[in-house]
């Protein structure tokens, strides 16, 4: 699954190239209409991450690339929740967090600049990050920070116990 898909490109695409079964989730009926177009193997889902549902152990692998940052970060742990219950044992989620590396603040809940547009934007400190994913079972694999296109976000992933 692809929590925040957009157009599909690049991960899903990958996947399904890769002979995986998508299933892309996004708000956005516009990005939709994109993915349709470059994926058109992938199954959509037009809503908030947030209030989608699926039954428990459905997918193998999670990925939220420059998506769970932006929802509230009140919202994150309930969203990681399900995202554990959602994963098969042993599965993974790949995911991009937003840091002080990025907006500048410890913690931030607000909006910024992006390509002329405000955009919603939020996260805790890594270290709450940390402990709300361990609190949710997960155990983290890898986190790295990686600068790219001249933006610096946490990679993290984690897998389920």
């Amino acid at each position: 699954m692809d929590l925040g898909c957009g157009a599909g490109e690049p991960f899903a695409k990958f996947f399904i190239e890769h002979a995986w079964t998508v299933t892309g989730v996004d708000f956005s009926g516009q990005m939709l209409i994109l993915a349709a177009r470059y994926v058109p193997e992938m199954k959509t889902i037009c809503a908030d991450m947030r209030e989608v549902d699926f039954a428990p152990h459905s997918f193998e692998a999670i990925t939220a690339i420059y998506s769970l940052f932006h929802i509230p970060s009140r919202d994150h742990a309930a969203l990681l929740a399900k995202c554990y219950r959602w994963l098969r044992p042993q599965g993974k989620m790949l995911f991009t967090y937003a840091t002080k590396e990025y907006t500048g603040s410890d913690e931030f809940d607000g909006c910024r600049e992006f390509l002329g547009q405000q955009l919603y934007y939020s996260h805790k400190t890594p270290d709450a990050l940390r402990a709300e994913l361990g609190n949710t079972g997960f155990q983290i694999e890898s986190q790295d920070y990686l600068e790219i296109g001249g933006e610096t976000f946490l990679w993290i992933t984690v897998s389920k116990r």
